[in-house]
């Protein structure tokens, strides 16, 4: 592997856990990494498992000053079969989830499955358009899977974020990439730009307004542009 070539300012990675999701900035520290490797990061539970999607680069300040997580080390060749046989499993646990919702008739629908990489937590994330009492089905999963169980609520957006896809343009989501916080958008910056207020047209995948309206709104309103050159009025 490559080395990174020494530099000023704060050294990062760019990472997608267990090879999904949106894409997070990590310490490297000493680590030497080039895009594809996997490695074990820091996660919010333990050790975590994520590829690495971006060359290691240097910025001048972390957003909000938060405190970078770290690459704890390489994965090994154990930690790649672990991945494989959790992804299995997953499977599976989806599957009679899936079941145990339709037995129970509750209203809810079920958009994944994720296994901590230790192996201590299972997450089974889903939408729900009303409140939804799911305590038996936790002690089903509890019971058949013997781990502790965790359901999470996610809102439209969020569902789309994890099921991903490609906008209109033809490119992946930009919620499944690079977003990692959804910004206001209105209708009104749509107008803004001289778009035809077509929800078809303006909508995203989650059928909501699009988030690159914002993005584009943004650029309208720099007054310098693009080029860095004053804006004529």
């Amino acid at each position: 592997m490559e080395e990174t070539p020494i530099r000023e300012g704060i050294k990062i990675v760019g990472i997608r856990s267990r090879d999904r999701g949106v894409v997070v900035h990590y310490n490297p520290q000493d680590i030497i990494v080039n895009v594809g490797d996997y490695v074990i990061i820091e996660g919010d539970y333990g050790d975590e498992i994520g590829r690495v999607v971006s060359q290691p680069r240097y910025i001048l300040k972390v957003l909000n000053n938060r405190p970078l997580k770290k690459v704890l080390r390489p994965a090994a060749n154990d930690d790649l079969k672990k991945l494989e046989e959790h992804s299995i499993l997953e499977k599976e646990a989806y599957a009679y989830c899936v079941d145990r919702i339709h037995n129970r008739e509750l209203r809810m629908n079920l958009i994944d499955v994720e296994y901590s990489f230790n192996e201590s937590r299972i997450s089974f994330y889903f939408s729900a358009e009303t409140r939804v009492d799911f305590r038996e089905l936790v002690k089903d999963l509890a019971y058949k899977f013997n781990a502790r169980i965790e359901l999470r609520q996610v809102g439209i957006r969020d569902e789309a974020r994890m099921i991903s896809g490609f906008g209109q343009c033809g490119r992946p989501l930009c919620c499944a990439t690079f977003l990692m916080e959804f910004a206001p958008v209105s209708i009104k910056m749509a107008r803004d730009q001289d778009m035809a207020i077509n929800p078809v047209k303006i909508s995203g995948m989650c059928g909501r307004l699009m988030c690159c309206i914002a993005f584009e709104y943004g650029m309208a309103e720099d007054p310098k542009g693009l080029s860095g050159e004053k804006s004529k009025e």
